[in-house]
């Protein structure tokens, strides 16, 4: 789990995130898109229920959750944007049910497994053909990665994602030697090179992810 590496391709980050929804599997669309959207711990989102993200009394979903992490201890809100909020009130139109697990395994009454969450998300980059096996925490990292492309300061990171420290945010990141190598080369004191830094040097799809999407 601890050499798990993000979503770079941002293409391929797309076409997973429509992968389940494609297919008409609600509750596994919902499952990847709060782990790429919400930087949640798999082990936080299965215990969701349906009262943290659905507000019964004026039947609609919740403008954000409020959790505490298992693993850290800390409480956390996090709000919901535009897509998590349309696959969850699609999901809450046929399975929304007061004190019931967000990520319902039918058979048991239970929320699934993380062996099962794994394996949805593993069958999904399989089935789009990515070449490398990604994992729940993939999804984790992947929100990590993308932000910080599109210039959040990974200052914040660290507090979005709870760690003690900004060198294991850093790690996460999994930043690779070409984009440090594009600071390197992007920097230019003397006109001689390109004047563009490693922060404004975003292609032009990160671009449009920041607007649309963060």
């Amino acid at each position: 789990m601890n050499t798990t590496e993000p979503i770079r391709d941002l293409e391929q980050v797309h076409e997973l995130a429509s992968f389940y929804i494609k297919k008409g599997q609600l509750r596994n669309h919902v499952l990847i898109l709060l782990g790429l959207y919400t930087a949640l711990r798999v082990s936080d989102i299965l215990r969701l229920v349906w009262d943290d993200v659905f507000d019964f009394n004026v039947g609609a979903v919740r403008a954000s959750i409020n959790i505490v992490e298992k693993k850290t201890g800390k409480s956390k809100s996090i709000a919901l944007n535009d897509d998590v909020v349309s696959a969850l009130t699609m999901l809450a139109a046929v399975s929304a049910r007061r004190g019931a697990p967000l990520i319902l395994n039918p058979r048991t009454g239970e929320a699934i497994s993380r062996n099962h969450a794994y394996r949805v998300t593993r069958a999904a980059g399989e089935a789009l053909g990515f070449g490398f096996r990604i994992s729940c925490h993939s999804l984790r990292k992947t929100f990590g990665y993308h932000a910080w492309r599109v210039g959040v300061d990974p200052v914040l990171l660290v507090s979005i994602f709870n760690h003690s420290s900004l060198d294991i945010t850093m790690r996460y990141l999994g930043i690779t030697q070409d984009e440090k190598d594009a600071v390197y080369l992007g920097i230019s004191f003397l006109g001689t090179a390109s004047r563009k830094s490693a922060s404004n040097n975003i292609d032009p799809v990160h671009r449009s992810f920041a607007v649309a999407k963060m």
